[in-house]
């Protein structure tokens, strides 16, 4: 079964939830609307569905293959790449200074969404480039600036985010890469960075490597980090390219999932040094990587939500082909498809309302984004900020676990069809699989919602968002309808279930950090859980009042079936994850380490 864009479904959250006709009031928005993201992402859906999703399961069987320092991708990605660049899909919301299209996020993000679910491992060289492009628009000088920008957002060159070495993961504390200082203001950069991501590859002219390492002398631990710009070829005073630098490709990883998407091991130096360009200041490499890592874990967030889309549309066509067994019900004599059999239409609608809420939760975090960028007023930009900031942990955390949920009921669904590969069921199940590792772990976004987000100031962040979501309760309780009545009701008993929780961890991470730490992922599950529900509630809504208006009958029906289904399904795990979180901690820490 081929992938078939949820256009229509981004542009009702886009319209209803994320209200694009605010964001098209802010300064630099006004020409994107709502009939400028309809156009956008009809040609985003038009391009993905013809050229890249066919591709997607060529790359599984095909991956990318490296000899000799040189990595060759799956057949059809290099001309692909070049009808995505031509399109102009790698500048969609870049600014237009520097040959992008300025759009915003709140456009931006769901044709990320289509990118990524018709092709995650071809998706990934952009998304990296995406953020690559983000810590020089940010930290660049107008050199680095007026040399890379340009060919990035256009895609004639990409880019990567070199972090990760084989004794540095997930601490940076530990990165020993080195740069040594040259008289003329470079730097020479020595060092082995393991896992990057389109690290080396044949779809563009050029590679810009963006590399953590500490200059000679500089302190220990994460203060002591500098970020440089490293290209594959030196760029020349006119822009053209000039001498292969000292980096190179010394293999590619042999992985469970995303297989096309080359996965590279850089050694930097072995040759007299690799060049490198310095981003900002020295030691404040790791506050420019953030920058980057932000605009990524958002990204990954939304790959999740991409991915449990396709699972979603695979597992659903095959219910309706499938025949096995009898209705429970009576209502055939003989077997039917086994869309008919209750636990199928269980599994499915719990595929289909977590990404829904999850895609929803994605589209308001975005809108909020812009108007922390583009809006007039400080404090409204501050505002919005700090929501938006609350909601990347749990856009990454919670959206990519809830991938792998969804893609292994995907498998369910086919039953033993979907444990063969042929199917195709399983490649989305093992694709989703690193999106709850890379970018940091569910794990680290938890510690960041704990620390960070919830503790650092006593709560109030997610207290104010309570308080929103307590007066959605009180609008659903106004309505006549005994969904929305429902909804709330389960709205309702989530909303105070976080808030016990938000309560446990501001008041107890200093005092007792073991006991909140051990609930981190639970309360991040939670949250998530909350916000994607909230935004469920939001669209049931809006769906009755469209369908008051006679608009749209079906989608709306399901859309408000959906939301239903939200609530009564997984909105009630929250009370469960918060007793475990207040109540449970002791029982984690309970065997000692020697004990396991």
């Amino acid at each position: 079964m081929s992938y078939i864009a949820p256009v229509k479904d981004m542009l009702f959250d886009i319209q209803h939830l994320a209200r694009i006709d605010q964001v098209a009031q802010l300064p630099g928005f006004e020409e994107a609307g709502l009939e400028t993201a309809r156009a956008v992402l009809e040609e985003c859906a038009k391009f993905n569905e013809g050229v890249l999703a066919p591709l997607n399961w060529e790359g599984d069987k095909n991956p990318s293959s490296w000899r000799d320092g040189a990595v060759t991708t799956t057949p059809g990605f290099k001309q692909a790449f070049k009808q995505y660049t031509e399109g102009g899909w790698q500048g969609l919301q870049h600014p237009t200074d520097f040959g992008g299209q300025g759009l915003p996020k709140t456009i931006g993000a769901p044709c990320g969404e289509i990118l990524n679910s018709a092709n995650m491992s071809f998706a990934l060289c952009p998304l990296l480039t995406d953020g690559a492009i983000e810590a020089l628009l940010t930290a660049g000088s107008d050199a680095l600036r007026a040399t890379y920008l340009e060919k990035m957002v256009s895609g004639q060159w990409t880019g990567t985010m070199n972090l990760t070495e084989p004794q540095a993961g997930s601490d940076l504390a530990a990165v020993r890469s080195r740069a040594e200082p040259q008289p003329d203001g470079t730097y020479k950069v020595f060092g082995t960075k393991i896992f990057i991501t389109y690290g080396e590859h044949d779809m563009a002219e050029n590679i810009v490597h963006l590399v953590l390492a500490r200059v000679t002398g500089a302190p220990e631990g994460v203060k002591g980090i500098s970020l440089f710009v490293v290209p594959k070829f030196m760029v020349n005073a006119d822009g053209s390219l000039g001498a292969r630098n000292d980096v190179h490709c010394v293999s590619i990883e042999h992985k469970l999932g995303i297989k096309a998407s080359p996965t590279a091991v850089l050694q930097y130096g072995d040759k007299g040094g690799a060049v490198g360009y310095l981003v900002g200041q020295e030691n404040r490499g790791l506050e420019y990587m953030f920058i980057m890592m932000n605009a990524a874990r958002y990204a990954v967030g939304v790959q999740g939500i991409a991915v449990a889309e396709r699972a979603y549309q695979k597992a659903a066509a095959f219910a309706k082909e499938r025949v096995q067994s009898r209705p429970v019900d009576g209502s055939a004599h003989a077997s039917a498809t086994i869309i008919h059999h209750p636990d199928v239409r269980r599994m499915l609608m719990t595929m289909r309302a977590l990404t829904e809420g999850c895609r929803a939760m994605a589209s308001v975090a975005a809108a909020a984004y812009d108007a922390s960028h583009h809006h007039s007023d400080a404090a409204v930009r501050q505002q919005n900020q700090a929501f938006y900031e609350f909601m990347v942990p749990l856009i990454k955390g919670y959206s990519t676990e809830m991938s792998l949920e969804v893609t292994s009921l995907g498998v369910q669904v086919h039953g033993g069809m979907g444990f063969i590969e042929e199917t195709g069921a399983a490649q989305y199940y093992r694709d989703a699989k690193i999106l709850t590792i890379y970018e940091g772990t569910t794990a680290i976004q938890a510690n960041d919602l704990v620390g960070r987000k919830t503790a650092r100031d006593g709560g109030q962040t997610a207290k104010a968002i309570a308080a929103q979501i307590e007066k959605t309760e009180a609008e659903l309780k106004k309505r006549s309808s005994a969904d929305g009545r429902a909804v709330a009701a389960r709205l309702q008993a989530a909303r105070e279930a976080f808030l016990d929780v938000v309560g446990f961890v501001a008041g107890g991470a200093k005092a007792s950090p073991n006991a909140v730490y051990a609930g981190s992922v639970p309360y991040l599950m939670l949250a998530g859980n909350l916000m994607a529900g909230w935004q469920m509630a939001r669209a049931l809504m809006a769906a009755e009042d469209e369908l008051a208006q006679g608009t749209d009958t079906a989608f709306m029906q399901a859309k408000i079936a959906t939301a239903r289904f939200y609530a009564d399904h997984l909105l009630t795990r929250a009370p469960g994850q918060r007793d475990s979180i207040v109540q449970g901690a002791d029982s984690v820490m309970a065997l000692a380490a020697e004990a396991f």
